[in-house]
């Protein structure tokens, strides 16, 4: 293992302020699946939002990185912590993979080294993920990677002039380490 924060596919690493455009695509690509709609952002707001990511201060529990392809070095997608409770031991994450880099295992292997990160670095105990439930690729992916449907919040989402469903899914530690070895990236 050559770093702590690559494997086979990809490399994660901190946002850079001319990593706005994958952004940009990223957001587009979302609200297209129907999964996030938000009112546009100006180029000029994916580029200060770029710009202030790069300068932010590291948060070890909290974070977003980007996800680079190792083999063209492209920027694919985005993996990152979104809530953390130390003391409760649990973190909340998201990963999202742009639409033309879909299905080539970029998101499993960005999700399972930023779990590793917070499982046996940061000692976490459980990781808890949010997915829309006609999000069936999602769901998917995170039953590969071993999470656990824990519970559906009925009608929570107000998305596309409909009330949606929203998964709770939720990997414990030792799940983690059961299904995935350190020697796997």
């Amino acid at each position: 293992m050559t770093s702590f924060w690559m494997g086979k596919r990809v490399r994660l690493r901190g946002i850079e302020p001319d990593d706005w455009t994958a952004f940009m695509r990223f957001a587009a690509d979302e609200e297209r699946l129907g999964d996030l709609v938000h009112p546009p952002r100006s180029t000029e707001g994916y580029r200060l939002w770029a710009k202030e990511q790069a300068a932010a201060k590291p948060d070890s529990d909290c974070f977003q990185l980007a996800i680079e392809a190792v083999e063209t070095g492209e920027i694919v997608g985005a993996v990152g912590s979104h809530q953390a409770d130390s003391r409760g031991g649990w973190f909340e994450y998201g990963v999202t993979i742009g639409a033309e880099h879909r299905r080539k295992g970029y998101a499993a292997e960005a999700a399972v080294l930023l779990l590793r990160f917070m499982f046996t670095e940061q000692r976490y105990h459980k990781c808890q993920a949010r997915i829309f439930a006609h999000n069936e690729a999602s769901l998917a992916l995170h039953r590969r990677l071993g999470f656990v449907e824990e519970g559906r919040l009925r009608e929570l989402v107000f998305l596309a002039g409909g009330h949606h469903d929203l998964v709770m899914m939720g990997m414990l530690a030792d799940e983690f380490a059961q299904l995935h070895s350190m020697s796997e990236l």
